[in-house]
């Protein structure tokens, strides 16, 4: 993964979900059938960088989080199995 102060790589494929760059710190991930299942965002605070899984709640017409990770993998397995 490269880093830099205001952006960040992710791999385009994790867990078999293709990421999409949609903002500095904001992917949305998709299956194989090309369907959204959530979106990845990254958080920093004094604890480190998050990964942050969320999922949009259409009766709200908002994202919600399902859970914060330590890697991208862990929040992207956590939209993957949650479906």
């Amino acid at each position: 993964m490269a880093l830099t102060r205001y952006t960040m790589e992710l791999p385009g494929v994790i867990s078999g979900m293709r990421m999409l760059r949609v903002g500095d710190a904001l992917w949305r991930v998709v299956d194989r059938e090309g369907r959204a299942v959530g979106h990845l965002t990254v958080r920093t605070d004094v604890r480190g960088r998050r990964f942050v899984a969320r999922r949009f709640q259409v009766s709200s017409r908002t994202f919600r989080d399902i859970g914060e990770f330590w890697t991208p993998r862990e929040a992207v397995d956590c939209l993957r199995l949650s479906r």
